[in-house]
């Protein structure tokens, strides 16, 4: 049984190993990949969620995740309690189990054939994917009776936030929350883009490697998937040739809004 655990617990943490420790004491069989993000990102969790569930996958897969900034509520929690754990059963067959916080399960709500909330309490200890969460996946996953409780409601999941980065990867490649069929700026023409203080000049690409060694390429990423209707979707991607994007853009964070514009003359140009 092929479980990604994705989680914001930091590369190589021990929170891994305990969270995988559990797990496996739950469901032997299992066989964890993990997945970390940055601290409290639940955009680049649920970005991770999808392209590993709504792709291709053996049968069986689950998708652990947990990345709980515990914002749904400003006052003062009692008992460590946070946002509750959830379940979806994407169209492939593949089970996502995780925290309902932010922008989690926001990539695969509309996908989703089922969404409901796991019966398993919000509060209790300040490590929940461990000491709580696990057993209750394990239920889920094992058909148990009980394991889940009422329907989650797709209006209790945000919408994806546009014109972002979604994600980075360990090239520096910035992944986005905008769909290739929303690009406007025609291919080969020259693009401002504007991420935070920093402003580059871009090529817009149909390859991330039709352009030139340390030019950087807004391109159809490597990033998307193809919904149970058929209807495919393919997320845009800064790319530097041979460098990091990120370092070019000012390690921007997940989440940073991008502005594009094409470029016209100096001094002149319109939105793109």
């Amino acid at each position: 049984m092929l479980i990604h655990i994705i989680a914001d617990y930091g590369q190589g943490d021990l929170a891994f190993a305990e969270v995988v420790q559990r797990i496996r004491l739950y469901l032997p069989d299992a066989e964890p990949i993990l997945t970390p993000v940055p601290a409290f990102s639940t955009l680049a969790a649920g970005f991770c969620v999808a392209q590993l569930g709504l792709n291709e996958a053996p049968a069986g897969t689950i998708i652990y995740h947990n990345v709980a900034p515990r914002q749904d509520d400003e006052q003062a929690r009692t008992e460590n309690a946070g946002e509750r754990l959830a379940f979806a059963r994407l169209p492939n067959g593949v089970r996502v189990m995780g925290v309902n916080a932010g922008h989690a399960f926001s990539f695969v709500r509309d996908a989703a054939a089922e969404l409901c909330w796991a019966a398993v309490a919000a509060e209790g200890s300040q490590f929940r994917s461990r000491d709580l969460f696990p057993q209750a996946a394990a239920a889920i996953a094992l058909g148990q009776p009980e394991a889940l409780d009422d329907v989650l409601e797709p209006t209790d999941i945000p919408d994806i936030p546009e014109n972002c980065i979604a994600y980075i990867d360990g090239y520096g490649n910035l992944k986005t929350t905008i769909k290739q069929s929303d690009r406007k700026a025609e291919v080969g023409s020259a693009i401002s883009v504007r991420i935070g203080d920093t402003e580059q000049t871009a090529i817009a690409s149909d390859g991330s490697f039709a352009v030139e060694p340390g030019q950087i390429a807004f391109a159809p990423g490597s990033s998307g998937w193809t919904d149970s209707a058929g209807q495919e979707t393919q997320w845009m991607e800064l790319f530097l040739r041979g460098h990091s994007a990120w370092e070019a853009f000012g390690r921007p964070a997940v989440g940073s809004q991008i502005q594009i514009r094409e470029r016209i003359l100096a001094g002149n140009s319109s939105p793109a």
